[in-house]
Formats: C-alpha cells, structure tokens, sequence
C-alpha cells in the first residue's frame, strides 16, 4: 500500500511538451506516492507516454519540474533516470534484434569475468531466473529477432525487473500478451509491490486498470482531467473523462448480411522445420463469406499469426493445402502478388514490419498505391497529398497535417495509417492481425465501426485479437486454434469467453473423435 501521510516520491510541477506545432503536454501536475500503483489513463495522443518518456530520461527537452524524493531532477539520459531508481518499459518494444535475450537484459551493463571478458554463462542463467519468474519458455539464448512480440515483450518486462528499480514504468505492458501471461505478469507485479516498488501504469484496459491501481490519473489533449482514488470511481467515468463523451455499447451484428464466398482454405498446414512438433498449423480449412467478419481465436503459438501470413504470402515456409480467392486457386509467394490479388494485410507489430519511420504521415499512407497518384511513372504531389488527407479524414487521424513524420503520432494513429495505407489498395480480404494492440477506448470505438462498415460494403475481414472480449464484439464466427490446429468454430450466438478459452486449450491430442 502506499504512503499517503509522507511528501510524494515524485511530483510532476507544470510539466508541458511540444513537438512542432503539436502540443504533446500542457501544465501537467500531479503526484505520485511512494509504493503506490498509480495508473494513467488517456486517449492515444494524450500524452501518457510523452509524460513518461520524460520521467524516464528519453525526452531531455521540457518545460516545468519534476521533483523526486523532494528534489528536483532533470535527467539527460535515460542512465540517469536507471541510476536514480528508475526504469520503464516502452509499448515500441526497444530490443537489439541481432543480440539473444539475455544479451538485451544486461546489455549496457554486461556481466564479466575477472579478466574483464563477457561472462555469457551468468548473464544466460541469471536470464533464465528471471523467465522463470515470468513462467515463460524463452531461451536466453534465443535471438531477439527470432522471437514472437509477445515473446519480445516479456524479454523488456525481464530486462526492467532485472535493473532491480524503485520505480518501474510500464507502457501498455499487456498489450501484446495472452490472458495467461497476463496472470503471470500480474503475479510479478504484486511481488514487486510487496517489495516496495512504486509502479506507474499505462494501460487502456480497463479491467487491469481497476483491478492493479490504488490512483488514477487521466490525461486528456495533453493535460490532466483529474486524479482519482480507484474506489472512489468506475470503468465509465474514467472513459467518459478520457475523452470527453460516453462510449456507447456496442452491437455490431445488425446489418451484416454475408454473400457468397470470397476465400476458401482446405487443410492448410505450415511446416515447421526442426521443431518436435513438426508444424507451425496443420490441417486447417475454413471459408470467409463477403460482408463477414472472421475471428481467429487462441493462445500465443497457436498459429493465429502464422495463418494470416500464409494467406498473404509471407509464410516462413512453403505453404502446403489450397488457397482459392473468389474461386480461383492461387499460391502467393510474395506480399506483392497478394496485393495485386486483393488481399490486404495489417501486421501485429507497426514498429518492425508496418512502419516506414524515415518517411512523412502522406508517405506511409500512399506507399502501396502509388501509381494512382502518377502520370508517366511521374507522381503528383497534389495528387498524392490529397489521397492522404483523404484517408486521415475518413479514418479521423489525429495529425497536424499529411506532412508530419509519422514517428510524431501516437501508436493508435499510426495505426490508423497503416489501415488507411491498405484500404486505398482496394482490397477483397483485408487480414487484420491484432489490430487494436496499444489502442485506447476511443480509439478503439472508431476502429470498430470503421471495420463493420468495411463488413457491409461487402469486403471480407479476418481479425485476430488477444483479447476475447473483442473478437465477441467484432465477430460474426470465431474459429479456435490450438497448437495449430484448429480446434472449433462458433458462430455469433455461441461465442463467449469461457467457450473461446476451452476450445483453445483443448490440445489437438485430446480432441474427441
């Protein structure tokens, strides 16, 4: 519990941001308690992860104070926050993919002999003491590169609990986690909590907001709302203050009206080269109707991914069974040839393999059409900044214009973009893997609309999610993998998240004949 007699551990004092002509933070104060788990909430674009940026040493270049342990502080690198007790994981996981997991937990502060060389062995079994917190199956030895971005994810929540902090700063930590290693996560938080660490918290989930938080502070446009005590409020308010409006429930499945087959897959498997279990997915066959949404349910490694990837031809292996888009059997080895199809996909992970970082908000959202925005091979830049504007409008980016680096938005409007990026090239099947990862409530509401009116217009929509509660809302069928198998498919009037979690721990072994 935290210390609400004593001077707060860290006060924020008129802490204000701008990026440009973008105001990130304005005038932002509040408090945090020594021991407490304080929880920010906010729209994307609020500011939350500005705030903590700055705490944490990334951003040097700020107006106002932020005083710790009574004394004020200005950090000029993030060493300097880890020195004084604090730390942070960031949502844009920041790992060195040619370097193994362990190498990433110790990197900066490696562990040596006493000759002075690098002592791999301690840093690989103090790596695995601390998956073995986690619960989770990593090799320390594992190249980062080579690991899923949950898998990545629970390396940056081991390399944080690694720096032993005082203050542990977790950005969207969950995001790309299954129910199970959130209960695991959440297990290592209490530890921490008994062991005095102050954590601060954001998350747009909020279930884990109001079952962790002792405090909760909401920032809105770059100020804060208001700092509320958890038992002192509820779910609702802290939406309603995030952005300004109720959320309205939501009932999607008035409307849809699925047509005739777009796509067909019958026993499509993935090898899986070197591993006991032979297969990545193994037998899986399914159909996707016009007008329908499609849920791909299931644990980490279950396959959901790797599914997608092989209807858009980016498998990690030759792909074996038959793929017919609207009836004609077709075999992409490349992403392109499934472009030109008419099949779209947005990735779970923006940073690594949705993103053009170097590149402006108009050139991320034009890139794959380009040729629509040229004469002769030569393209239009009115024309071209017109098809952007267009997508921001009809996808409500929260931009200061087509021209801004896209590296300046928050992570929900960047993924705006990538969607707005796909939806220009017109496609048939649009795939959507975990698509509303690191998105807030507000965000999120937009998002789903914007796919049941893609549904309606007759496109064809496979969405995979990490959380159920999503796929119930979004879903007309769900099927369930397992192992990559596929374990049963429910149709709307069947799915809920006790009958999801079933089939999806149903191993393939155990099926009934």
């Amino acid at each position: 519990m935290s210390d609400q007699t004593s001077e707060p551990l860290i006060d924020f004092r008129g802490v204000a941001k701008r990026f440009g002509g973008v105001v990130a933070l304005s005038d932002v104060s509040f408090n945090v308690r020594q021991g407490e788990f304080h929880a920010i909430c906010g729209e994307n674009g609020a500011g939350k992860s500005t705030l903590m940026k700055i705490l944490s040493g990334v951003i040097t270049d700020y107006e106002g104070q932020i005083v710790l342990r009574g004394t004020p502080v200005a950090f000029k690198r993030t060493r300097d926050a880890e020195e004084a007790g604090i730390s942070i994981i960031h949502q844009e996981l920041n790992l060195v993919e040619q370097l193994s997991a362990a190498a990433n937990i110790f990197l900066g502060r490696e562990l040596r002999s006493p000759l002075g060389l690098l002592n791999d062995r301690a840093m690989e079994r103090a790596a695995a003491d601390l998956f073995q917190q986690l619960d989770c199956q990593i090799r320390p030895d594992a190249l980062v590169s080579e690991l899923r971005i949950g898998d990545q994810q629970l390396v940056e929540i081991a390399k944080a609990i690694a720096l032993k902090t005082d203050v542990l700063i977790m950005d969207e930590p969950t995001s790309a986690l299954t129910e199970t290693e959130v209960e695991r996560l959440f297990r290592v938080i209490e530890l921490l909590r008994r062991q005095g660490v102050t954590i601060l918290y954001i998350s747009h989930k909020m279930d884990e907001v109001f079952r962790l938080s002792d405090r909760i502070t909401v920032l809105r446009d770059g100020k804060v709302v208001r700092t509320l005590d958890r038992a002192a409020t509820n779910p609702r308010e802290i939406a309603h203050l995030m952005v300004g409006r109720e959320i309205e429930a939501f009932d999607l499945g008035g409307g849809r009206n699925a047509q005739d087959v777009v796509l067909q897959v019958e026993h499509l498997s993935l090898p899986w080269p070197g591993h006991a279990r032979r297969w990545r997915l193994e037998d899986v066959s399914f159909e996707l109707r016009r007008g329908e949404v499609l849920g791909i349910a299931g644990l980490m490694g279950a396959g959901r991914t790797e599914l997608l990837e092989c209807l858009f031809g980016s498998a990690s292996a030759p792909v074996q069974g038959t793929i017919r888009l609207d009836g004609r059997e077709v075999r992409f080895r490349h992403p392109s040839q499934a472009k030109a199809a008419g099949v779209a996909m947005v990735t779970e992970d923006r940073k690594r393999y949705g993103l053009f970082t170097q590149m402006t908000v108009r050139e991320n959202i034009t890139i794959c059409t380009l040729p629509d925005s040229s004469t002769a091979g030569v393209v239009s830049g009115r024309r071209e900044r017109s098809a952007a504007t267009d997508s921001i409008a009809r996808l409500g980016v929260k931009t200061s214009g087509p021209e801004a680096a896209i590296t300046s938005l928050s992570g929900g409007n960047q993924q705006k973009c990538i969607i707005a990026r796909w939806l220009r090239t017109q496609p048939r099947v649009l795939l959507l893997d975990d698509p509303t990862r690191g998105v807030d409530v507000g965000a999120k509401a937009e998002l789903y609309r914007l796919i049941d009116e893609l549904c309606k217009t007759g496109l064809g929509i496979i969405v995979t999610s990490s959380e159920l509660p999503e796929l119930i809302t979004l879903c007309d069928r769900v099927l369930v993998l397992c192992e990559g198998r596929l374990t049963g498919e429910l149709g709307r009037s069947e799915l809920t998240e006790q009958r999801i979690m079933e089939l999806a721990t149903l191993r393939p072994a155990l099926q009934p004949a």
